[in-house]
């Protein structure tokens, strides 16, 4: 018997033990309505790990406003490629939606220069324009979390959800508690776990419940 024999299961399969491993592995306590424990379910999934269950946050009607902007057609923006590359496009397609992400583009680098930041910063700086109602997804830098928050402080962006779960230990704790401190809607996860495929993760949770409503 080889090793994809004994071990391997086809998709439809593997997402169902999955998801009977986590619910079995959750800790005990936690008090969330369904679509909330559908979410943090896919996000203890994408990171391998129940104890993360405990981190999790949700504020402000984060899920109806997350379906909202989803069914209102406004494309996704995400701080990095590896976020955007892990949001299904099966899923994108049956909403005939898109994604935004400048990241790695000429003008950020460009940017970034002139204003003597980061790319992160500088990419969050140059999506303003569309930020406005989206579901904005920050899965890498902490800076890019504080620099959407800065925006949302001069009252210049208006966004409809941040799932803030950038990952790292220089100033991502803080981001995150910045974060909860807004009256904005949110999905993050405190600390200094989190990242791309967490931030992924949460949008496809978000993707299947808006097709389901």
């Amino acid at each position: 018997m080889t090793l994809v024999q004994k071990y391997a299961l086809l998709p439809e399969e593997i997402d169902r033990e999955s998801l009977k491993m986590v619910e079995a592995d959750l800790p005990p306590g936690l008090e969330l309505e369904p679509r909330e424990h559908y979410v943090l379910c896919r996000i203890v999934r994408a990171e391998g790990d129940p104890a993360i269950a405990e981190s999790v946050r949700f504020g402000g009607d984060s899920i109806d406003r997350g379906i909202e902007a989803i069914s209102a057609g406004i494309n996704i923006v995400t701080d990095v490629r590896m976020v955007e590359m892990g949001i299904s496009r099966a899923l994108l397609s049956r909403r005939a939606l898109g994604t935004r992400c400048l990241i790695d583009t000429p003008e950020v680098a460009a940017r970034a220069q002139r204003e003597g930041t980061t790319r992160s910063v500088a990419a969050v700086r140059e999506l303003a324009p569309h930020i406005d109602g989206a579901v904005v997804a920050v899965g890498n830098a902490p800076t890019a979390l504080l620099a959407l928050l800065d925006l949302v402080d001069a009252g210049e962006v208006a966004p409809a959800l941040v799932v803030g779960m950038p990952v790292g230990f220089v100033a991502c704790p803080e981001s995150k508690e910045e974060l909860v401190k807004r009256d904005i809607p949110y999905i993050t996860i405190m600390g200094r776990r989190g990242g791309s495929s967490a931030a992924a993760a949460t949008i496809n949770a978000l993707l299947e419940l808006a097709g389901a409503a």
